[in-house]
């Protein structure tokens, strides 16, 4: 077996930890709206998480490049910012762009999903946007299977998002995931078809466009979030995917 490979036992934990998150990820967007602090959606992640017998898997994790561990259970990124947004007293108000990005791990089986909300009323270019990225992971999770590339993935993901009219943002990538929260191989958003790591029965990976309406550039702040160079609003959608012999199976729904 190859290293890159999960055993049944791992993939088990892997299916329960995404199952909470899933479920975690639920209530959050139900409960993103007008008048409601990023930090109670925090707050709100931390509670089902652990009802649910699971643990934050962001929660003390310091990514690649990152200054310091991150502090809280939740990434919450606002409107141009892309990823890694941390709650604060800020208040939702209508016309935000919330991405919610979360991490579980049961039982040492790790698992990484996000959404975009809409709060209230946006541009129908908005709404676009969010649709185009959320279609890019649909069809990048149709590009998975044994035998396939991680190029494949990111061919289709680069495709859709293109074909809509928006931007691929450059320099962040999908990963993959199950024992810990970051591990090979690295999931691009762009990418030829046919070339790269060969997807193996097993894997199990986590992606996730990033995308925005006006540029592919993305800034990192000092806090450590991304934001768009240029201002525009970005969306991004995550699954945790597990490669099969035939195809693939979205642990993170």
């Amino acid at each position: 077996m190859n290293h890159l490979q999960k055993t049944a036992p791992e993939i088990a934990r892997i299916r329960k930890s995404a199952a909470i998150l899933s479920k975690t990820l639920r209530k959050l967007s139900v409960a993103a709206a007008p008048g409601v602090s990023l930090i109670d959606l925090d707050r709100l992640a931390r509670n089902v998480i652990e009802a649910s017998g699971g643990r934050s898997a962001f929660l003390g994790y310091r990514p690649y490049g990152a200054k310091e561990r991150y502090p809280f259970t939740l990434c919450t990124s606002l409107n141009e910012t892309i990823v890694h947004g941390r709650p604060s007293a800020y208040v939702l108000k209508d016309g935000d762009i919330l991405k919610l990005d979360l991490g579980v791990e049961y039982e040492g089986g790790i698992s990484d999903a996000a959404i975009t909300v809409v709060i209230g009323r946006v541009s129908v270019e908005v709404r676009n946007l969010v649709k185009a990225t959320r279609n890019a992971l649909r069809e990048a999770v149709r590009a998975v299977r044994a035998g396939n590339t991680v190029g494949d993935i990111g061919h289709a993901v680069e495709r859709t998002v293109t074909a809509a009219g928006f931007k691929v943002i450059d320099g962040l990538t999908g990963h993959g995931v199950g024992n810990e929260l970051h591990e090979d191989p690295v999931i691009y958003n762009r990418g030829k078809a046919g070339t790269g790591q060969v997807l193996l029965e097993g894997m199990v990976i986590a992606i996730e466009p990033m995308t925005s309406i006006g540029t592919s550039t993305a800034i990192q702040r000092k806090d450590d979030s991304f934001a768009t160079a240029d201002g525009s609003i970005a969306a991004h959608f995550e699954h945790t995917v597990l490669v099969t012999k035939r195809g693939s199976e979205v642990l993170s729904i």
